[in-house]
C-alpha cells in the first residue's frame, strides 16, 4: 500500500517522471469540461485513489467515488469535494444515474471487469459518457516504458523484481479492456498516446450509448452461476 501511495504521488524520481506523463490520462478524462469553472453534471469516478484526478475536473455538487481502499484518500484536502464514496460499484443504489463515469488507470486492475462496465452502463443517465484512460498494457512500448523507469529504481531500491508485482497488479491487458468495452457500449472512440494503439504509452476510451439489454443479461446471467453455490454455502 505504501509503494502504491508513494508512485501516485510521484514521490520517488521514476514515478514523478510517470507523475509527468500521467498527466495526459487525467486531462483526457477531463477534458469534456475544459474551461468549466463549476459543474453541474454528476460524476461517479471509478478507483479514484489518492483522488488525484480531481485537480483537473471542475468543483460541482456531486462528484462520488469508487474506492476499496480508504487509506488512500482518508488524508487528502479533496476528500471535502466528494460527495458519497463508496467501496464497490455494487453498493450503489441501482436507481441512482450520472452524466459521466470516469476512471483513469484503474481499468487494468478490475478482477471483475465485464461486471463493473455492465453495471457502469446501467449507472449512466440517457445521454451519458464512460469515460477511461488506461496505460497500453500488453504492448512494447509500454512494457519498455516501465522496465526502464519505474522497474528499475524499483530494483535498485528494493532488490526485487517489479515485473512480478506488475504481473500480479495488471489483470486485463489494453486490448482485453477494449473488448469489454465494445460489448456492452454501442458507440466508442480511442486515443493515443503514441503512433498507434499497439506502439502507445496510453489510451483514452470515450463510450456512449450503452446496450442495457446486455448489461442486464450478463448480470443476470451472472447471479444465476453463482446461485447454486450461495444455496450450499
Amino acid at each position: 500500500m505504501e509503494h502504491y501511495r508513494a508512485n501516485r504521488r510521484g514521490r520517488t524520481v521514476a514515478s514523478g517522471w510517470s507523475q509527468r506523463l500521467e498527466g495526459w490520462l487525467h486531462r483526457q478524462v477531463a477534458s469534456d469540461l475544459r474551461g468549466v469553472t463549476r459543474a453541474s453534471t454528476a460524476t461517479l469516478e471509478l478507483g479514484a485513489g489518492t483522488l488525484n484526478q480531481l485537480p483537473y475536473e471542475p468543483e460541482g455538487e456531486a462528484y462520488d467515488i469508487v474506492e476499496p481502499f480508504v487509506a488512500l484518500y482518508a488524508d487528502s484536502p479533496l476528500r471535502a469535494r466528494v460527495r458519497t464514496i463508496y467501496a464497490d460499484i455494487t453498493e450503489i443504489e441501482p436507481e441512482r444515474r450520472y452524466d459521466r463515469i470516469t476512471s483513469v488507470a484503474t481499468l487494468e486492475h478490475a478482477c471483475d471487469l465485464p461486471g463493473l462496465i455492465a453495471l457502469s452502463g446501467l449507472h449512466l443517465a440517457a445521454g451519458g459518457v464512460f469515460r477511461a484512460s488506461i496505460p497500453s498494457e500488453g504492448t512494447l512500448l509500454w512494457t519498455l516504458g516501465w522496465k526502464l523507469t519505474t522497474g528499475l529504481e524499483f530494483r535498485l531500491r528494493r532488490g526485487l523484481d517489479y515485473g512480478a508485482l506488475m504481473r500480479h497488479d495488471h489483470v486485463n491487458t489494453a486490448d482485453e479492456i477494449e473488448e469489454v468495452l465494445g460489448h456492452f457500449f454501442a458507440r466508442r472512440i480511442c486515443r493515443v498516446l503514441g503512433f498507434s494503439r499497439r506502439f502507445s504509452l496510453y489510451r483514452y476510451y470515450e463510450c456512449r450509448d450503452p446496450d442495457l439489454g446486455r448489461c442486464r443479461a450478463f448480470l443476470a446471467a451472472r447471479e444465476s452461476s453463482l446461485a447454486p453455490s450461495r444455496r450450499a454455502a
